[in-house]
């Protein structure tokens, strides 16, 4: 049996850190070996103790978690972090600074006691990334998984993280002109999104529809963001917003976004139906219906994150002529979205991320001429 995946949770609150320590120690892929109230002490025992995956409160006493993150870091390279804070937009700005400075991944604190004990709720989100994070650094490092066969069924991976690799078989290349490019992502996701952006042209001739799992107090932040990174307007969408070519469009949080045809223009279509891979927004309801709008004219780029959104929908988007590139496993956070759609045979391309700019730019040329 392998070794369990060894955690430090970082919290000021007594009652939480028992909480998150409980419910990560009922999983025996998990243990728990430092438990700790502030980011200095946090520091202290990265560099003394082997962690994997750090779980960072946002704000403490002593020392708060963005000052201690690089510090953690430093102390321990190899480490996977995982801000928590609570949803608001400072924190959640935080939250996001934390990721441009080296986090790995958030979570969003429950607002309730009840919301920590649900099966599909905080305890479930938590355990899962702490798995995935694992994972990822073991990939690396070259050790072993801890139980991979549990730590797949429970996110739906069907490529673990640190499993054999699969050969790879690829589409032939696109021909088609783009009318519509969508763009999907997870753990990870918005420090590659950032990047993408800032690389990407600065007219671009077509729509863009981005996923990114986020809490509702991330989204907005995380569209503003990206449009400061770029030249390339990025919003929420809106519900009935007619869609214009050269904006990008972000699903805003805990609402699946789709595009339809309305009187022959397309259209933002938001609604809270229900989750799809443990998600909402998820991926895979955008790109069904960009399938059914743009028939096979749409370009997909799956990013990292854990789990296997966007691997249904980029099928539905394959089917109708469209085509798929995937961020590879090696720049990836967590080659679990990406990975579930190259080991399915759907993309034209596996790129590190710094070439799928360049990819699109390609395709969009051809666009504007």
């Amino acid at each position: 049996m392998t070794a369990p995946y060894r955690v430090m949770v970082v919290d000021d609150s007594a009652v939480v850190r028992g909480l998150l320590v409980r419910a990560l120690d009922a999983d025996p892929a998990i243990e728990v070996a430092a438990s700790v109230a502030d980011g200095l002490t946090a520091i202290k025992r990265a560099g003394r103790d082997e962690i994997e995956v750090v779980v960072l409160d946002i704000e403490m006493p002593v020392m708060d978690g963005l000052t201690a993150l690089p510090k953690i870091i430093e102390a321990r390279p190899d480490a996977q972090v995982i801000v928590a804070s609570t949803l608001t937009r400072r924190n959640a700005e935080i939250s996001l600074r934390a990721l441009r400075a080296g986090a790995a991944d958030y979570i969003a604190k429950p607002s309730s006691s009840s919301d920590l004990h649900s099966p599909e709720g905080f305890n479930k989100e938590l355990i899962d990334k702490v798995k995935a994070l694992g994972a990822a650094r073991r990939s690396v490092s070259g050790e072993p998984a801890a139980s991979p066969a549990k730590a797949a069924k429970a996110i739906g991976e069907p490529v673990p993280q640190g499993a054999p690799a699969k050969e790879i078989k690829l589409r032939p290349a696109p021909s088609f002109v783009p009318r519509a490019l969508a763009i999907g992502s997870s753990t990870g996701g918005p420090q590659a999104l950032h990047d993408l952006f800032a690389a990407l042209p600065s007219r671009i001739p077509v729509p863009i529809f981005l996923v990114q799992h986020m809490p509702p107090a991330f989204t907005n932040l995380l569209a503003e963001h990206l449009s400061r990174s770029s030249s390339i307007a990025c919003s929420e969408g809106k519900d009935g917003e007619p869609v214009v070519a050269g904006r990008a469009y972000l699903a805003p949080g805990d609402y699946h976004m789709e595009v339809e045809a309305k009187g022959g223009s397309p259209a933002i279509r938001l609604h809270q139906g229900p989750q799809e891979n443990f998600c909402r927004p998820a991926v895979d309801p955008t790109l069904r219906s960009l399938a059914k709008v743009y028939g096979g004219k749409v370009q997909v780029v799956i990013l990292t994150g854990m789990g296997a959104d966007g691997m249904k929908g980029s099928r539905a988007i394959v089917e109708s002529g469209g085509a798929v590139v995937a961020q590879d496993e090696e720049s990836s956070v967590v080659w679990g979205m990406p990975g579930a759609v190259a080991s399915a045979g759907l993309c034209s391309a596996v790129l590190p991320l710094p070439e799928i700019a360049p990819y699109l730019n390609g395709l969009l040329m051809r666009s504007a001429a």
